[in-house]
Formats: C-alpha cells, structure tokens, sequence
C-alpha cells in the first residue's frame, strides 16, 4: 500500500530574500518520514495573494495533505488566512473561540488585544482551529491544508497536535554507504541496481576529502528493511567494498 503524500507551502518574502533561513522544512520532513507520509514537493512563495491562492489549490489538489508555514501573524503582511478563504471559497472573520483564547492570553499578560492582535483570530469559514501551547494564536485546517505559523518553535508545537490527527503508512527508512570513489566510477552499477528494486529510492551525495579526493554517501531508502539489506549488500559486493 503506498503511503500518503503532502507537500509544504513555505510563505514569506523574508524567505526569499534570504534574510530568514527556513527551518521549519527540516522538521516537518523529518516527521512525517517517522509516521510514513512522503513529503513530496516543497513550494516557496511571496507574500502575494495571487501566488499564495495559486499555490494552495493546486498543492491541495496533488496531494493528501498541505502544510503552510508562515504569514498568520498580526501585520499588515499576514495575509495567510485571507488567501486560503479565497483558495477555497470562503468567507473568513473573527471567530469567537480564537477571540476568547486571545483574550484570555492578553488579559493574563497584562496586554491589550487590539485590532492587530485581533487580526489572530480571523479564521475561514468552517476551519477546524490547530492548537498553540506556545504562544496561543491558533492555526486552522480547511479540507486537507492545514495552516501553521512560520515561527519555528510555534510551528514545532503545531506540528505535534496535528501529527496525532493524520493517517500515516510505512515509516521511510534508510542505510547510507561511504564510497570513496568518484560518482563516474560508481554510476553504472548503482544505476543498474536501481533498475533491479524500482521500489527504493537511491541518491549519490557526493563530497570532496581535504587531500582533494571525492567520494560519495549512497543512502537507500524504503520502507522494506529486508529489501533495503539485499540493496547495500549487493553494492558492497559490486563495488568491492
């Protein structure tokens, strides 16, 4: 049975920009690999509502589920939420359980909820509200796209209330042979045994040693450990290791 797809919808000018590095990917692929759901495709898009729309729907169509990352905050530029509503048809506003629980949040702190803290609450018609135990501002899930802030210690907590939540397949999982040869001296064998179990994936990671000789990490994956024994140990044999 194959395993359940998704993708990530990474938002934010600062993201392209380079004035922020993306940690949140790392993450969520690393868990989803442990539950058995592949994580496919990776998009980056700006802060811009025609690409945002773009990307959703389409990414929402191809795959089970869509993670997003980034642009559900207070300002002007978090236009997340405002973007899945249109994505999917919806008609979104402020929503008195995300009102509450901010309210809650402020008053405790000693804050005022004003009308950008209120920005936090307004969630698309007929979302399901994602738990946040850090900083309290939910995200949402509509159909199969579920909504999360860019921060990454917010986006970690995220992720684990809604990893319980999804149904998963056969945990991904890899061996990773050291070649200290050159990729052209290994292409042709390791090619050949990627014909022979079409259901691994095999990548050649190439590095170069400090007295200038290359070498490469060939890492298989799958989710059949027997398969995966019988793949290194046939490379080993080929190449002489």
């Amino acid at each position: 049975m194959q395993n359940p797809t998704a993708a990530m919808l990474v938002i934010g000018d600062e993201i392209l920009s380079g004035r922020t590095r993306d940690a949140n990917m790392y993450h969520l692929a690393g868990t989803l690999t442990g539950v058995g759901i592949d994580l496919t495709e990776v998009r980056v898009v700006s802060d811009k509502q025609s690409a945002i729309v773009a990307a959703v729907q389409a990414l929402s169509a191809a795959y089970d589920y869509v993670f997003t990352s980034g642009g559900i905050g207070p300002t002007h530029d978090d236009i997340t939420a405002d973007c899945i509503a249109a994505a999917f048809g919806r008609t979104i506003d402020v929503r008195e359980d995300a009102r509450s629980l901010l309210a809650a949040h402020y008053a405790k702190s000693g804050s005022e909820l004003n009308a950008a803290r209120l920005r936090m609450a307004r969630i698309p018609e007929g979302a399901a509200l994602i738990e946040n135990p850090v900083s309290v501002a939910p995200g949402f899930i509509v159909e199969n796209v579920y909504v999360m802030a860019g921060v990454p210690s917010v986006f970690r907590a995220m992720v684990e209330t809604v990893m319980p939540t999804l149904t998963g397949g056969a945990p991904l999982i890899s061996e990773t042979v050291r070649i200290d040869r050159g990729e052209g001296d290994i292409a042709a064998p390791l090619g050949a045994l990627a014909d022979k179990y079409p259901a691994l994936s095999m990548g050649s990671y190439p590095f170069q040693k400090k007295n200038g000789a290359y070498g490469s990490n060939i890492v298989i994956r799958g989710t059949d450990h027997a398969d995966i024994r019988r793949a290194v140990e046939e490379l080993t044999a080929v190449l002489g290791l």
